[in-house]
């Protein structure tokens, strides 16, 4: 488990399927995550999401799957999204994150803040990790703006 100051990282576990099920069919987060409302993106099954993750749960290797977490809240204990890092490069020290908040309620109150720091402390300095990406979409102005205030740079945009 990784923790934050307001946060606590914790490793997918079967308990958390429900409520990955719950925000990966939620429209709006779908939405601010990809951009799109296209019906690829929604209508995710539940066996799909489980087959998934218990494929992750029961063969995981760190350099090839990376790591996915349920976030939650230390004061609450209560599961408020996920995050995760992927494409690892032992070689190039590099990394891809992700991170979302699927309930409302803790938006806009730093606790993606503390998901983001808390994942980039651990794939910094205990990863060794020298770089670390992550993409999203230009509509995604929160996201955007957590994300430079972290030091992020802008990469690959077009005029």
């Amino acid at each position: 488990m990784l923790k934050g100051k307001l946060v606590e990282l914790r490793p997918v576990s079967r308990n958390d399927l429900d409520k990955i099920y719950q925000w990966a069919n939620d429209e709006a987060l779908t939405f601010l995550g990809t951009g799109s409302q296209s019906a690829i993106q929604n209508n995710n099954p539940k066996e799909a999401i489980q087959a998934h993750y218990e494929k992750n749960l029961t063969t995981h290797n760190l350099w090839d799957d990376g790591s996915v977490f349920i976030v939650y809240t230390l004061a609450t204990k209560e599961p408020i999204g996920k995050c995760d890092y992927r494409n690892l490069n032992p070689v190039t020290r590099t990394a891809e994150i992700g991170l979302s908040i699927g309930e409302r309620d803790y938006w806009g109150k730093g606790y993606g803040k503390d998901i983001l720091l808390t994942l980039l402390d651990h794939l910094f300095f205990t990863l060794n990790m020298r770089r670390i990406q992550l993409d999203t979409w230009s509509g995604n102005t929160q996201a955007l703006r957590l994300y430079e205030k972290a030091g992020f740079q802008i990469e690959g945009r077009p005029p």
